[in-house]
């Protein structure tokens, strides 16, 4: 095995024609392949512009063709197969001076028994066409030449302006479309778990990926929060035109190939990858303590709180699940969880002497199980959480001012030694969030008996507006506004205030029911 490796990251390939091989140079090197195709291309057919440039190729109206993708070539030749030999379209472009972007169309043209006169430079960018023609042709002598570009899937627009810039003659001839892939499915999976935080490292070997994999998140509805978890990840770029590509979407390479190849990708991406992950989450870790902060002098409401705390926990531990129990009225309760049980978010309620959870609430004291979770002798088993499908298990307190507010579990399905930094940086979360959390509460709590209040005040004003115009003591007319409230399935409140406005808009009286 190599010596720099991704010692078990989830790495994420979106390559389409050389997937095998991607998988296969991710997992020699260590990695967790998750390889996923996020496009398909398709020849155009029929293809008359194909045609059309071959005749005129012919009949000698070129004066220059340049080729971009190997598979472009081999699109072309084959469209023009039966209408011209191959032995005419060799010699005419024997009279023409031919240009390569790269290696693989000049392979494909070798194919052919064409030699191409010019071959750009690494990184094969459309930068280096034209910055080759400009030193071997010249710019001034590209004004008025007839060239003709072979397209990939989409237009190069850099290059046509580059061309027309110079004064050339440009046609263009397209000879497939990029496509998303048959089934999305792989690809809409591939979204949903960068955006749960479950991918660490993704290779671009294409623009045309990046668009793709938005393109589906944004029909999905999580797009903002994939952006957000690959500014966490490790993006690598097999070159300069992916990189900057990336752009368009609010994200930057962190690291671009030497050369433009999968293999270099593969494995420059593994020498490199935790070191860069570090950086992200120290990055990560005091940007979560500026949002934090930002949210206590907001008055962020709790559950965005807690959606934030679970985000972050989860991304700062690798697990398969997170769960965030506030202590109310001497119970936990479930308020925030990343997979898999969100239907219980808000129903189940553990007591203090119950399950691990219970006992870290309980002592302030955070418990961190490698393996066999469920052999613990402080495990209890719920319906509501099969947690004995869980090997490791990591639980850490909440609190605010020395008291317990609430309990951080991490479970994960494999063993897992969670290492000193980890519990302390989840511990640490804990002690910072505590403070934000009962805050939040006791703003909720406020509000709640505010609204208490401003109900009571309305029904003791219904209920005397009743005893005046009934002549009926406070418990008659309270058993009145009762009963009519279950009557007519309505609220005491709502009751209250139709009798209150009934009374103010100067309705008829009511009568006891």
């Amino acid at each position: 095995m190599p010596t720099s490796t991704f010692s078990g990251l989830r790495v994420l390939s979106l390559e389409s024609r050389h997937a095998g091989e991607a998988s296969k140079l991710i997992t020699s090197y260590g990695g967790h392949p998750v390889t996923v195709p996020a496009l398909r291309e398709v020849m155009l057919e029929p293809n008359p512009q194909a045609r059309s440039f071959a005749a005129n190729l012919l009949n000698g109206k070129f004066d220059m063709v340049i080729f971009l993708t190997g598979t472009g070539i081999r699109g072309l030749l084959g469209s023009l197969e039966g209408v011209y030999a191959p032995a005419e379209l060799r010699s005419a472009f024997g009279h023409v001076q031919v240009v390569a972007r790269g290696p693989k169309p000049v392979s494909a043209l070798q194919e052919f028994g064409v030699k191409p006169d010019v071959v750009a430079p690494e990184p094969n960018t459309w930068r280096e066409i034209l910055r080759t023609l400009d030193g071997r042709v010249g710019p001034e002598k590209l004004n008025g030449l007839h060239v003709a570009v072979q397209e990939y899937g989409v237009p190069c627009t850099g290059l046509l302006t580059g061309l027309n810039e110079r004064g050339a003659r440009v046609t263009r001839i397209p000879i497939y479309r990029w496509a998303l892939p048959e089934d999305i499915a792989p690809l809409q999976n591939a979204a949903g778990m960068i955006a749960r935080g479950e991918i660490d490292v993704v290779l671009l070997t294409a623009a045309v990926q990046a668009d793709h994999l938005f393109q589906v998140a944004g029909e999905m509805g999580i797009k903002e929060s994939m952006r957000g978890k690959m500014e966490r990840m490790v993006i690598a770029s097999v070159g300069p035109t992916t990189s900057e590509y990336l752009g368009s979407h609010g994200l930057r390479a962190d690291l671009e190939a030497s050369h433009p190849k999968i293999g270099l990708l593969v494995a420059e991406a593994a020498a490199r990858s935790a070191e860069i992950l570090r950086e992200k989450h120290k990055e990560q870790g005091l940007d979560f303590l500026h949002e934090i902060g930002h949210r206590m002098a907001c008055s962020t409401p709790l559950r965005e709180v807690l959606r934030r705390v679970v985000e972050f926990a989860a991304s700062v531990v690798k697990c398969d699940s997170c769960f965030v129990y506030i202590l109310e009225d001497n119970q936990l309760v479930l308020r925030a969880s990343k997979n898999p049980h969100p239907g219980e978010v808000d129903r189940l309620r553990l007591g203090l002497d119950e399950g691990i959870t219970g006992w870290v609430a309980r002592n302030q004291q955070p418990v961190a199980i490698a393996c066999n979770a469920f052999q613990d002798t402080r495990f209890q088993f719920f319906n509501e959480l099969p947690e004995d499908s869980y090997e490791a298990f990591l639980s850490v307190p909440i609190l605010c001012r020395g008291q317990v507010v609430g309990v951080i579990n991490l479970q994960n399905r494999q063993p897992h030694a969670y290492t000193r930094r980890e519990i302390r940086m989840l511990s640490t979360i804990g002690f910072f969030v505590g403070a934000e959390m009962e805050i939040a509460r006791l703003e909720e709590k406020s509000s709640q008996l505010s609204q208490e209040l401003e109900t009571r005040k309305i029904v003791e004003r219904a209920k005397g507006i009743l005893q005046r115009e009934l002549q009926v003591s406070e418990e008659e007319a309270y058993l009145s506004l009762r009963r009519q409230s279950r009557q007519m399935r309505k609220s005491m409140r709502e009751i209250a205030q139709g009798i209150i406005h009934e009374r103010t808009s100067g309705g008829q009286k009511k009568s006891l029911q």
